[in-house]
């Protein structure tokens, strides 16, 4: 394999959620080795070109029929190869930035309302009742308390300890994946790691919402797809607001008897 190729593969998320780590995002590093030395093609450029890309695929979803449902689901894993584009591209030219990041995470949680949001609509065309609109809600709501509880929590720890930023990130360096798997290592090697990714998919987070949405759009089947989202983010939410809960009680109980 030639050296762009492997530096390219080495700005793959080691962590990468679950459709994103075997799919969309290799298909990715495929697309940035053609682009990637365009120097025109910015990292936040292609932040934006995604971020249309899912508009469009909503404004599929909207007008409804098989063929514009197979085309949205067709642009919604096109708009999150971009998605895992931009962040390739910016780490292997070192050019990553806090704005880049910053507006890459903004556009992933409109999308991802966006996308629920249409097709709740597709599917009360379809059954005119209101139950796939309030699953989408409940399923939105609960997928933002995840996120907002984690800066919550971040706000509060610093609010006890000023120091807690710097403790936290060298913990993350600590903590940072080796590969074992890609480009370099055995069949076997790749199968273990494949079957191992697998797991992921009971995280219910982006990744495995790219799936679900395109799932329920080939095969027009709204509703379960929706209480599928409802229910698991309603369950995360829960328990991700109750794990950050004991982690701040623990945390001030530490700082109290120290």
């Amino acid at each position: 394999m030639n050296l762009k190729m492997t530096r390219l593969w080495a700005t793959k998320t080691k962590d990468d959620e679950w459709w994103s780590s075997f799919i969309t995002s290799p298909l990715a590093i495929v697309v940035n080795y053609l682009v990637v030395d365009f120097k025109w093609l910015t990292p936040n450029r292609i932040t934006l070109i995604s971020f249309i890309t899912a508009i469009i695929s909503i404004c599929f979803i909207i007008l409804g029929g098989t063929q514009n449902f197979i085309i949205a689901a067709v642009l919604i894993h096109l708009s999150h190869v971009f998605d895992c584009m931009d962040g390739q591209m910016a780490r292997y030219r070192k050019t990553t930035s806090n704005s880049g990041s910053f507006y890459d995470k903004i556009t992933d949680q409109i999308q991802i309302t966006l996308w629920f949001g249409a097709i709740s609509y597709a599917a009360y065309n379809q059954s005119h009742e209101v139950l796939p609109v309030f699953l989408a809600f409940i399923g939105v709501a609960f997928y933002s308390l995840r996120g907002y509880v984690k800066y919550v929590t971040i706000y509060t720890h610093i609010s006890m300890d000023s120091e807690y930023l710097e403790k936290l990130s060298k913990q993350n360096s600590m903590a940072r994946k080796e590969d074992y798997a890609g480009l370099g290592f055995g069949f076997m090697a790749n199968v273990r790691w494949f079957m191992t990714e697998q797991r992921k998919i009971l995280s219910f987070n982006e990744g495995v919402f790219i799936f679900m949405l395109s799932l329920a759009l080939v095969l027009d089947m709204f509703i379960p797809v929706l209480w599928v989202f409802a229910i698991s983010q309603l369950y995360w939410g829960l328990l991700r607001s109750w794990q950050r809960g004991i982690q701040i009680e623990s945390h001030q109980k530490f700082s109290v008897d120290k």
